[in-house]
C-alpha cells in the first residue's frame, strides 16, 4: 500500500476525478477526506470505497473562505495531521473574451484559482507545523495550449500552474512538495455538460478524441488519479514544481 498511514485532503471529490482519486487513495491505505457542495454525492463515493483505508465527507465550498476553514479545521480534528492535498474542485463554463458574461468569469475564478488559493492557505500552515506534505493542484493541458470558446477557464487553469510554481518554491524549505497535473480528454461529466448535453455527446466526445489524440481516446478518470497518487507518494520525494500532462499525446501534436 502506498498510502499506508497517510492522510489526504481532496476537493471535489464528490464526482470525476476527485471521486476516482479518492476511491483509489482509500485503496491504497489512506484516511481521505473529501470536500464538496453536495451531501449526497459525497455520501456515495464514502459508500463505495473500499480497502483498509476510509473515506470521511467534509460538506463545504472552496470558495468560502469561512467553508474551507471549517472544513481544515474538521479535518485536523479527526485525523491529526494532513499529509496530502488534492486541490481538485473545479468548472468550465464556455465564452469567449466577448461572450462570457461577467458572472460566469467570477464563478470560474472564485472555484478553479480561488479555492485553490483558499484551502492551501489553510492547510499549509499545519504541512509546516507536522514537518511536510504533498500538494497536487489539477490544472489542465488547457493551461498550456489554447481551446476556442473556453477564455475563463483557460485562464484559470494557467493561473492554477503558476500557482503551483509559486508554492513550489516558497514552501520547499518547509519540506513541502507542490505539483499540478494537467488533464486532457477524461471521460467525466464535463464535457458533455460543456456541449449542452446533448444524447449523442459521448461518441461526438469519442470521435473528436479519435481524430486528434495519439493515444485514440479518451481517458478514464482512475488514470488521471493514478498520476496525482504518484505525486502524493514517497515515489515523488523529489518531485516538485512541475506539471505531470495525462493527455495522451494531446499537447506533443
Amino acid at each position: 500500500m502506498r498510502l499506508e498511514g497517510k492522510t489526504a485532503l481532496i476537493t471535489g471529490g464528490g464526482e470525476g476525478i476527485g471521486k476516482a482519486t479518492a476511491l483509489l487513495f482509500c485503496e491504497e491505505g489512506a484516511k481521505v477526506g473529501i470536500m464538496g457542495r453536495t451531501v449526497s454525492k459525497l455520501d456515495g463515493v464514502v459508500k463505495e470505497a473500499k480497502g483498509p483505508g476510509d473515506i470521511a465527507a467534509f460538506q463545504g465550498d472552496v470558495s468560502s473562505e469561512q467553508d474551507v476553514k471549517r472544513v481544515v479545521k474538521d479535518f485536523y480534528e479527526k485525523y491529526g495531521k494532513i499529509d496530502i492535498l488534492f486541490n481538485n474542485a473545479g468548472i468550465l463554463e464556455g465564452g469567449s473574451v466577448v461572450t462570457t458574461p461577467v458572472e460566469v468569469w467570477d464563478r470560474t475564478m472564485d472555484i478553479n484559482v480561488k479555492g485553490v488559493f483558499l484551502v492551501s492557505k489553510h492547510v499549509v500552515p499545519i504541512m509546516v507545523k507536522q514537518g511536510g506534505g504533498a500538494i497536487i493542484n489539477n490544472s489542465s493541458v488547457l493551461g498550456m495550449v489554447g481551446m476556442e470558446n473556453c477564455v475563463a477557464y483557460n485562464a484559470s487553469k494557467g493561473a492554477v500552474r503558476q500557482i503551483t510554481r509559486s508554492m513550489a518554491l516558497d514552501h520547499a524549505s518547509d519540506n513541502i512538495r507542490v505539483n499540478s497535473v494537467c488533464p486532457g480528454y477524461i471521460k467525466t461529466k464535463m464535457d458533455p455538460e460543456f456541449m449542452g448535453n446533448p444524447p449523442d455527446a459521448e461518441e461526438r466526445l469519442d470521435k473528436i478524441a479519435a481524430d486528434m489524440i495519439p493515444l485514440v481516446r479518451r481517458a478514464e478518470a482512475v488514470e488521471v488519479g493514478h498520476a496525482v497518487l504518484y505525486l502524493a507518494s514517497d515515489e515523488a520525494r523529489y518531485v516538485t514544481g512541475s506539471d505531470l500532462v495525462i493527455d495522451g499525446g494531446w499537447t506533443t501534436v
